[in-house]
């Protein structure tokens, strides 16, 4: 799902605050050309000036869902993946996808004819709640690779929170409470943890002023972030 939503960047509304505060940190129009080009931010007008969200993008093209489109795709679907996806399979085009994620290996491992540009992940957690629902979604299963362990966590603060992610064999689980034999437990003020993802805390910050508390090894901490690139 947030490769997707991602790969969708320009035309969605995702990516509309990333756009707004490149146009804030530009200095000059040719700084600004140097962080978006001329078709991207054509596009975001296109999106704004006729409806937010409009474009169906790749999704609906590629996958032959609903009544109306299915009966072609059942019919001949060697002549529907010739004439609907390989042409975009082909295309020339710039592809957003989220530095060290699945995504952007994959597309540069399959499709090394586009170009890739790195973009943030758009879908920023504000609360404890949608940050640990959010996780399955995030989660990239590649960057997993060889990780097998144990997370409690327990959050703080304004949004008091106890939970269990279990990262094991490229899947992830997130339970209530906590289970299992802990490999890292980590202690967050739950409004310090939100900042960090955000990127407006330093996690060192927070580390020296144990607004965040690790009990484990730190390795653990930074293979677990490496599952979830923002």
């Amino acid at each position: 799902m947030a490769s997707c939503y991602t790969h969708n960047y320009r035309e969605f509304m995702g990516g509309f605050g990333d756009w707004v505060e490149q146009v804030a940190d530009a200095r000059n129009g040719l700084d600004y050309r140097k962080k978006v080009s001329r078709p991207e931010t054509v596009s975001v007008w296109q999106s704004l000036a006729f409806s937010p969200n409009y474009k169906a993008a790749y999704c609906l093209s590629v996958c032959p869902a609903g009544d109306d489109v299915i009966g072609p795709f059942q019919q001949d679907r060697k002549g529907f993946l010739k004439e609907i996806v390989k042409p975009l399979q082909e295309k020339e085009e710039t592809i957003y996808a989220v530095p060290k994620s699945d995504a952007e290996d994959y597309v540069k491992k399959k499709f090394p004819h586009k170009t890739v540009k790195n973009v943030r992940g758009s879908l920023l957690p504000s609360t404890i709640e949608g940050f640990l629902s959010g996780m399955k979604y995030t989660f990239q299963r590649g960057q997993s690779d060889g990780l097998n362990a144990v997370f409690h966590f327990t959050f703080t603060g304004k949004e008091s929170r106890t939970a269990t992610v279990i990262i094991r064999d490229k899947a992830i689980q997130v339970a209530n409470g906590h289970e299992g034999t802990v490999d890292l437990h980590m202690t967050a003020d739950s409004e310090t943890w939100l900042g960090f993802l955000a990127k407006e805390r330093s996690l060192l910050w927070a580390l020296l002023r144990r607004k965040i508390r690790i009990n484990g090894s730190p390795k653990l901490l930074v293979a677990f972030g490496k599952c979830f690139p923002s």
